[in-house]
């Protein structure tokens, strides 16, 4: 047997050296860092940065840029807080106003029927997934809400960080798991939400 070669059975062993030594990926309260040995960052333009804002949106907005791929939660004396963000594809992401109606750590997820139909690999989900670092809402999510309702559209976590950047999603807006707890230690519910 090829030394350089990784076989199933190490891969499973290696798997198992991992969960023996007390690494847990149990869906518990945030206590450390939210990461995931197996993924890959973000390109560093997207990494979450202090930086200098011009916009007129009052403090504690938060702002997303879809074309630019960022979100800005406002502070004060023109600064905010940058994160670099997935958005929905072409012609699904929420445009205008809404507000977080709810916040929730380390949410389930289900798929809607329109996902299920646009991509029927999804149906295996219809039942749900329960929150833990494989579900596609990672860590935490706010839930968007327009005049009381639900809109079905989230700012959330990932368990794909690598998709940063990109427009990939059924049109929610994605953060890396690290940045979406740090968002959601930092926005109340009842904050505004402008998607440009």
């Amino acid at each position: 047997m090829d030394n350089d070669r990784i076989t199933r059975r190490a891969l499973v062993l290696a798997c198992l050296a991992i969960t023996a030594s007390g690494c847990s990926w149990t869906a518990q309260p945030w206590g450390g860092a939210i990461y995931s040995p197996f993924a890959a960052k973000p390109a560093s333009r997207y990494r979450r940065r202090h930086v200098r804002y011009s916009g007129n949106e009052p403090v504690g907005t938060i702002v997303v840029d879809t074309s630019q791929r960022y979100l800005y939660s406002i502070e004060d004396a023109g600064w905010a807080m940058r994160y670099g963000v997935a958005v929905g594809e072409e012609g699904r992401t929420l445009k205008g106003t809404a507000s977080v109606g709810r916040k929730e750590e380390w949410p389930s997820w289900t798929p809607t029927a329109n996902m299920m139909q646009r991509k029927p690999h999804l149906r295996q989900y219809a039942g749900g997934v329960s929150g833990g670092p494989h579900n596609p809402l990672g860590a935490a999510a706010l839930y968007l809400y327009r005049d009381g309702y639900d809109s079905m559209f989230r700012l959330h976590g990932t368990n794909e960080p690598w998709t940063i950047g990109q427009a990939v999603s059924s049109g929610c807006i994605r953060l890396t798991n690290e940045d979406i707890v740090d968002l959601y230690k930092r926005t109340p519910v009842g904050t505004d939400v402008l998607v440009l």
